[in-house]
């Protein structure tokens, strides 16, 4: 039920070209970068890293439904505001 588009580059076009919908690859590698073990190449066989990029979208969409908010080293903490009573 997934339609693959394959788009090459034109061969007439030397140098930079914009490639269409590239963004979208290159965004979804940047998501799986967050996760440690996907940054190094730990994994020997493909069907185990295949299993990792599964569970790192997992984790993704998961955080994305659930609204979780966990500080990160690209997000300075914000400062904790207390009520004084």
């Amino acid at each position: 039920g997934v339609d693959v588009e394959i788009v090459t580059k034109d061969p007439q076009i030397k140098g930079f070209s914009v490639v269409k919908r590239r963004w979208v690859v290159e965004r979804t590698i940047g998501w799986l970068m967050h996760h440690r073990r996907l940054v190094r190449d730990y994994e020997t066989r493909p069907h185990n890293s295949a299993s990792m990029i599964t569970l790192a979208m997992i984790d993704n969409l998961a955080k994305r439904l659930t609204t979780e908010t966990t500080p990160t080293w690209r997000e300075p903490p914000q400062p904790q505001h207390t009520q004084n009573t």
